[in-house]
């Protein structure tokens, strides 16, 4: 699949997801920016992968795909909508050609010019068939990447696929390895990769005849879908900060309501674009967990220090390469304004102290637990049995609010005065909601 029809896919899911029915095909595409044409063509390409790698939904299901979203929320212990990162990864005459070496080098080890033949024996009819060159540079890259081992260091070069780790541990080693693997994908980000070995080691499972009850000790669900769908952008941005590129992309600011573009390709239907063609220099890259949105931190040549939400961009590519010194010097520039803030915000500098209440009840103290867990570098001081002091200084007080507000009672703003002061009027508002009639 394309980048571009990659970012189409991203943005098409994540309306889907966060709308599900509730918008008309023109009104969907309008969101979009593409035709209907494109939004059916789109639709059919997204329900044949869901065909494809959901083999048990039922006719029902497959029908529309909205229904398939909400239906397998609570089906599957799989992450909705990994199966975009799945059917992306390679063109198709790719994934039939890198299958047939795999499965080749399973069972015994083979030159290149044995892998070319027995390819081109097995390729579908309607296929190309590939060339020697063309099998040397997939050997190559199954092998950068850790799938198969060349066996000797004389030509002819012999392979066979990695499978010693899977080979050499027993049952219930290779039980425990997916409890682990399991655990950190859902807990831990960025978690595709997690994700896509974590279905390498079922499909081991799978092929001990262990019982698929033995893999599902576990659920989780996401309320935010960006968490999947914008680690897309994700490892391109890290390959440009750790070879220290710039990037090119295409933004379109989520503030209108625009969430995608395509590419003018064809001249007949050229259009001015809906978003921003820029570039930027990466360097940091922030998640934001109480909104589950991904922010990319980085110096533009005109506006200095940049932050973008991620589920913003589309069409990211690497840019030119900048010197290690002003790299450094970005960094250090941006690492200052950081300093004091709670997720991205770089204005100034306010102290923040609040008052937190224990639990009443007996048992773990979990009001303190969450606040020593996710007050960053606050401080914390003792004041009685009943109450505890915490304070901290943060970049502005807009992103530590919502996490503040999160606490209810048990949270008293101290200072500044006039925070305490804009939560009071809040607790006034929504007393006054529950008001008796």
């Amino acid at each position: 699949m394309a980048k571009e029809s990659f970012d189409k896919e991203i943005q098409f899911l994540r309306m889907l997801s966060l709308a599900g029915g509730a918008y008309s095909r023109q009104q969907f595409a309008e969101r979009l920016g593409i035709s209907v044409h494109t939004y059916d063509k789109t639709l059919r390409n997204l329900k044949e992968m869901v065909t494809v790698l959901q083999q048990d939904l039922t006719t029902e299901q497959g029908t529309e795909l909205s229904e398939w979203l909400r239906y397998n929320y609570y089906e599957s212990a799989d992450p909705l909508l990994l199966f975009l990162f799945r059917a992306k990864s390679l063109k198709e005459t790719e994934s039939i050609r890198l299958t047939l070496l795999l499965t080749a080098l399973q069972s015994e080890e083979l030159t290149a010019k044995e892998l070319h033949d027995g390819c081109c024996d097995q390729m579908p009819a309607d296929s190309p068939l590939p060339d020697e060159k063309t099998i040397r540079g997939d050997l190559k890259y199954l092998e950068e990447v850790g799938v198969i081992v060349r066996v000797n260091e004389k030509r002819p070069y012999r392979y066979k696929a990695a499978n010693e780790l899977l080979d050499q541990l027993t049952d219930d080693e290779l039980l425990d390895l997916f409890d682990y693997v399991d655990v950190i994908a859902n807990t831990q980000i960025p978690s595709v990769q997690g994700y896509l070995l974590r279905d390498t080691l079922k499909k081991a499972l799978r092929i001990r005849d262990i019982l698929p009850e033995a893999t599902e000790t576990h659920r989780y669900k996401y309320h935010y879908h960006s968490r999947i769908l914008d680690e897309a952008h994700l490892y391109t941005i890290f390959g440009a900060i750790k070879q220290r590129r710039t990037i090119k992309f295409l933004y379109l600011s989520p503030k209108k309501g625009m969430n995608y573009t395509s590419q003018n390709t064809n001249p007949l239907f050229e259009r001015e674009s809906a978003g921003i063609t820029d570039s930027l220099l990466p360097l940091r890259v922030v998640y934001d967990h109480q909104y589950g949105r991904w922010y990319l931190i980085g110096y533009h040549s005109r506006t200095g220090i940049k932050k973008l939400r991620m589920d913003g961009l589309t069409q990211v590519e690497e840019g030119e390469p900048v010197e290690e010194e002003e790299f450094a010097q970005r960094l250090q520039q941006l690492e200052a304004q950081l300093e004091y803030s709670w997720v991205t915000d770089t204005n100034r500098a306010v102290k923040v102290a609040v008052r937190f209440y224990n639990p009443s009840r007996s048992g773990a103290n979990f009001i303190r637990e969450r606040v020593e867990a996710q007050g960053q570098w606050g401080t914390i001081t003792e004041e009685s049995d009943t109450t505890f002091l915490y304070e901290i200084t943060v970049n502005e007080i807009f992103e530590i609010k919502p996490w503040l507000r999160s606490f209810g009672s048990s949270c008293e703003i101290l200072e500044p005065r006039w925070l305490r002061k804009q939560f009071m009027e809040e607790w006034k508002e929504i007393k006054s909601y529950y008001e008796s009639l």
